[in-house]
């Protein structure tokens, strides 16, 4: 289908207007198709081409971070995974959660799912904690890793003046 085709054209060549350009809803409709096509563009194909559906995708799992004066705390939510289905890791600065998600059916008939299943892999870069103290704990479908600061961390916040001009 050439692109001609796709505008309707009159034998004098001047666009011949229809009911469907100027319904609000077909527009409104057009739009948000397109708005969505834009989006979702650079997040490459979801779970099509077999590629695993959480694999770097909106940064899954969710993660939160808190902050004390003496310890960094890294919260990521898990659901319908346990404490077996998630490594922790720390090498290099930088803390590194990685898992898998198996699927709960096995048959290949078809069905429909909006669940995600698959590898997934989030790392945190890390400044000031002791490494080898962490601690991690898995309750409730929550993975809490808890890093104590190092002294030299601590002792290295600046307070900044801010002025009034």
């Amino acid at each position: 289908m050439g692109f001609r085709d796709l505008i309707p054209w009159s034998k004098n060549q001047e666009l011949v207007p229809t009911r469907e350009t100027f319904d609000p809803f077909i527009t409104f409709h057009r739009e948000m198709n397109r708005l969505f096509d834009d989006v979702f563009s650079g997040f490459g194909a979801l779970g099509r081409s077999g590629s695993p559906l959480m694999e770097g995708r909106f940064g899954w799992p969710k993660i939160e971070l808190s902050e004390t004066d003496k310890a960094l705390t890294v919260s990521a939510e898990l659901p319908g995974l346990t404490e077996k289905d998630v490594q922790v890791e720390i090498a290099h600065g930088v803390l590194r959660l990685r898992g898998e998600k198996k699927a709960e059916r096995t048959d290949n008939g078809k069905y429909f799912s909006e669940r995600f299943y698959g590898s997934f892999e989030r790392q945190i870069p890390l400044d000031g904690v002791l490494e080898e103290k962490a601690e991690a704990s898995f309750r409730d479908g929550v993975l809490t890793i808890t890093l104590p600061k190092s002294e030299e961390a601590r002792s290295d916040v600046k307070r900044i003046p801010i002025s009034k001009q």
